[in-house]
């Protein structure tokens, strides 16, 4: 430091988030990190939210094809069990909605495939208008990512992204 303080670099703000704690593949032994990182879907270094949508198109499939009582039990267990994984998750990382959890993506997708059949043209549809939702985020979705803390805070705006997509969805089966 120099004797003058005018001389002294600028302080760093407060308000600067540090950068994502780096995950690593050996992570998913963990099974907390295996589902929250979306089976590896969230190790992407690109649109890793994309990839773990994309997870849960099989899941989707395999679980509608019990119906649609199957399905929402699924969606239900998907999003309770969610906020205790990626709440435990962020814990273990010291990140809060780190990049790499993925599995708020899975759940959400979820939500918006009850409002359909799980046909190809349906399936896709619904990807993207999740996919719209979760990365737009217009107001509540916003409100509830920005204000909550922990696993619900993490899971909270892609449930709602997922009730719009699939309210969205319903509209256009209607409309069709």
């Amino acid at each position: 430091m120099s004797a003058d303080p005018s001389r002294d670099p600028e302080p760093i703000p407060a308000q600067i988030a540090p950068a994502p704690r780096a995950v690593r593949v050996g992570m998913l032994r963990d099974p907390i990190h295996l589902l929250a990182f979306g089976f590896g879907a969230g190790l992407s270094p690109r649109a890793p939210g994309t990839f773990g949508t994309l997870v849960a198109v099989p899941i989707v499939l395999l679980v509608a094809q019990f119906g649609w009582l199957a399905h929402l039990a699924f969606a239900v267990a998907a999003c309770a069990g969610g906020i205790y994984i990626c709440g435990a998750s962020a814990r273990k990382l010291g990140v809060h909605d780190h990049p790499a959890i993925v599995w708020d993506e899975i759940a959400g997708f979820t939500v918006t495939m009850l409002a359909a059949p799980p046909q190809a043209h349906w399936l896709a549809i619904g990807f993207v208008l999740f996919r719209f939702f979760d990365i737009v985020k217009p107001s509540p979705i916003r409100e509830a990512d920005h204000s909550l803390r922990g696993g619900l805070g993490i899971m909270l705006d892609d449930i709602i992204a997922g009730i719009f997509a699939g309210a969205a969805l319903l509209a256009l089966k209607v409309l069709l």
